[in-house]
């Protein structure tokens, strides 16, 4: 079967596409699984840019199919931040999701936003790569409110704080395969999969 990378190095994402793209006919990999230590600087100024820059890199450096995407969180209050900087907003180390997702809920305080417009959305940008050209790309989104508060265990990221109307609870309070139905991954994944299977 063929194989078909996931250029990412977080594990949280990789695990998260291991199961939306399940049922494809592929071998699903990764940059490590592969060798790779590719860390390809995001310079674009949009969700689209960055994915086109991570999918032709990993193409090209592995040599396989390759799946990027770009996701974050736009706040409306926040005049759509965090934006393409969720991954790296303010002055969090990289791993630090709690501290991004805190900086978010401090601003928001300092504004007094009240609930009705504490609104914002995920969004994910994936593009579809071979070495030789760019194959396409799809997006998903879903919209919500920023909670007051973190809860949950689940997901990783901002889903603490992401409010689901429909769920009537954060992303972070549901198992990861409820999760998935209504997700931006999960939507942007399976459009995916349908360009995939079109191959």
């Amino acid at each position: 079967m063929t194989k078909l990378l996931i250029a990412t190095n977080n594990i949280h994402k990789i695990e998260e596409y291991q199961e939306i793209l399940a049922d494809l006919p592929f071998i699903i990999t990764h940059p490590a699984k592969e060798g790779l230590t590719l860390d390809p600087e995001e310079t674009g100024t949009t969700f689209e840019e960055n994915a086109i820059i991570k999918a032709k890199a990993f193409a090209e450096a592995s040599g396989l199919l390759t799946l990027a995407d770009d996701s974050g969180l736009e706040v409306d209050a926040l005049g759509g931040e965090p934006g393409v900087y969720s991954a790296r907003y303010g002055d969090t180390a990289k791993d630090d999701h709690i501290g991004r997702y805190q900086l978010v809920l401090a601003k928001l305080a300092s504004l007094n936003v009240p609930w009705s417009e504490r609104t914002g959305r995920f969004r994910c940008v994936i593009a579809l790569a071979t070495p030789e050209k760019l194959l396409g790309m799809v997006d998903g989104s879903v919209e919500g409110f920023i909670n007051y508060e973190p809860k949950g265990s689940g997901g990783f990221g901002y889903d603490p704080v992401f409010f689901f109307p429909e769920f009537n609870c954060t992303l972070a309070e549901v198992s990861s395969m409820q999760k998935h139905t209504v997700s931006h991954r999960g939507r942007a994944g399976r459009a995916a999969a349908a360009v995939l299977k079109r191959l």
